[in-house]
């Protein structure tokens, strides 16, 4: 039984600020308390905040995925246009159509300036082909002048309606 010296003057009011040994011990645990109980909500919050980002990001993945689909699939019926419009026979149709004619054999230029090949102009059968092959067209109905008594009528002819054939 140790017992403990009973401190005087100025040692017992300096023990006095000093805690004792049973308030010591509760004193050192509660600092540690507080810090692991910190950490612990800490944690918690960032895995919140780190859960949501991710989340977000994920939605923000499945739209974009699905926005990259349908332009894929756009750019896939553009391509497919573009095939069909530059196709030979596309062209070739598509040229008739502006009155075009096919050429005649080419002539080519040497690089010493003597040509290789006749020129020639678009001949005359392939011209009467194509005017041929031409788109027909609706025009309004004529005027028709009134004969005099006893004449037939006789339709008028108006530049509109007088057609040449490209090449003659």
């Amino acid at each position: 039984m140790s017992r403990k010296p009973e401190l005087r003057g100025r040692a017992a009011r300096l023990a006095r600020l000093l805690p004792g040994p049973g308030s010591r011990a509760q004193a050192a645990r509660t600092p540690f308390v507080l810090l692991v109980v910190l950490l612990l909500g800490g944690g918690l919050i960032a895995l919140l905040v780190l859960n949501s980002a991710l989340s977000e990001g994920s939605f923000k993945l499945d739209d974009l995925q699905k926005d990259t689909k349908s332009l894929t699939d756009e750019e896939q019926g553009l391509q497919r246009d573009i095939d069909s419009y530059s196709a030979p026979e596309a062209l070739q149709e598509r040229a008739r159509e502006l009155g075009m004619i096919p050429g005649s054999d080419p002539a080519f230029l040497n690089p010493d300036g003597t040509v290789k090949g006749v020129p020639s102009v678009a001949g005359r059968q392939a011209a009467v082909q194509s005017a041929a092959q031409l788109p027909l067209v609706l025009l309004p109905p004529q005027p028709v002048a009134l004969p005099a008594a006893g004449a037939p009528p006789t339709p008028q002819a108006t530049p509109a309606q007088t057609t040449s054939i490209p090449g003659r």
